[in-house]
């Protein structure tokens, strides 16, 4: 049985999206609750699948990363799609896959070194995928404005702040 959010359970993700690390303590504080009805809401959300993990973001930049594509990938015949998504995971250079309607079969996020090292990914890495029968650099990033976790508000909430 899928089980829906609640006003508490869209605080404590609201909080945990802002910093992961943040203590069931701080949390529960800032929601009136008990620490352990946090820990515990945590888990469920959890074990829902509402949260699918928690993890550190690595600065690209700092550790030579230093271009950003996205890149439309073509399947050449739908029977070769789980082999190139299979193929695809294999690759550490991608951080990001979507499945995508219209033009592209795929479009995935890629980080590498340099532009050189990109070009050398496309052609002997991603262009030799079996299944795989085109790809378009649709754009390299200059610079990454912001990221950010999709944000879970009350609507009560969105329309006291109007």
């Amino acid at each position: 049985m899928k089980r829906s959010l609640d006003r508490l359970d869209k605080q404590v993700l609201r909080l945990i999206t802002t910093d992961a690390r943040m203590p069931f303590l701080v949390i529960a504080e800032k929601c009136n609750v008990s620490g352990a009805a946090v820990h515990q809401r945590v888990h469920k959300l959890i074990d829902s699948n509402y949260v699918k993990g928690s993890q550190f973001v690595i600065n690209t930049d700092k550790v030579g990363y230093k271009t950003c594509a996205f890149i439309g990938v073509t399947v050449s015949d739908m029977t070769k799609y789980n082999n190139v998504v299979t193929e695809l995971e294999k690759l550490p250079e991608i951080v990001e896959c979507h499945a995508t309607t219209n033009r592209y079969t795929l479009f995935i996020k890629v980080y590498t070194h340099s532009n050189r090292s990109l070009r050398n990914f496309i052609v002997d890495k991603l262009c030799t995928i079996d299944g795989v029968s085109a790809t378009e650099t649709i754009n390299v990033s200059l610079e990454e404005i912001f990221s950010r976790q999709l944000g879970v508000y009350d609507e009560e909430v969105i329309k006291k702040q109007k």
